[in-house]
């Protein structure tokens, strides 16, 4: 692979700006996992208006001469809904602009969660965000995910800093929408990278 690492990259980056923008598809980064897990070493995160075009986009991606160096490890796709208390509520991807890192894991509520009356739900959500008030720097995304795969939302954390992130996540821990947690593994963590220099890390 190291012979052909910069033909591999710039194709790659070719692929990223020129195909995925004619198909409506817009690179949020690409991230290098190096080190954070045994079974993974690139993410990428991409959103679109339509899941089709993801799903081109991905197909096109495992086609081309990077992917198939590759093996996927985890793929997951959410579609934004209005939010259940806060309607207006976006998530970051689709107002700001990336931030240098970024941890991303799915999450199941408790059975319990979904029967709880609306008001406790209510106060157990506005609790978790006033938790969250001293780490403005640490944009959230909670996605949707309802029958698209086997969880029920996929959350992404981007801050500039990994530490936010790690103490951030460590805070909320103490939450009492904690109870109602029953799945929120795997974490996929890395630092938003172009895709020429994780080539050329691979191994």
């Amino acid at each position: 692979m190291p012979s052909i690492r910069q033909d591999l990259a710039s194709d790659m980056e070719a692929f990223f700006k020129k195909h995925c923008g004619d198909q409506g598809v817009t690179v949020r980064g690409t991230y290098d996992l190096t080190g954070m897990r045994a079974d993974a070493d690139l993410m990428v995160w991409w959103h679109a208006e339509s899941s089709d075009r993801l799903q081109k986009a991905y197909a096109d991606f495992r086609r081309s001469p990077l992917g198939r160096h590759l093996a996927p490890v985890w793929s997951n796709m959410a579609l934004h809904r209005p939010a259940e208390f806060n309607r207006s509520h976006l998530p970051a991807f689709l107002t700001e602009e990336p931030r240098g890192y970024v941890s991303v894991y799915p999450f199941v509520r408790s059975y319990e969660w979904y029967l709880l009356p609306e008001e406790e739900r209510r106060d157990l959500l506005r609790e978790h965000g006033q938790m969250a008030r001293d780490y403005p720097d640490v944009r959230a995304n909670t996605v949707p995910a309802f029958s698209l795969g086997d969880y029920e939302w996929i959350l992404a954390f981007e801050a500039d800093e990994l530490h936010r992130i790690v103490d951030l996540m460590r805070e909320l821990r103490a939450s009492g929408a904690r109870r109602h947690v029953r799945e929120e593994i795997p974490f996929f963590t890395g630092r938003r990278r172009s895709i020429t220099d994780i080539v050329n890390d691979l191994p």
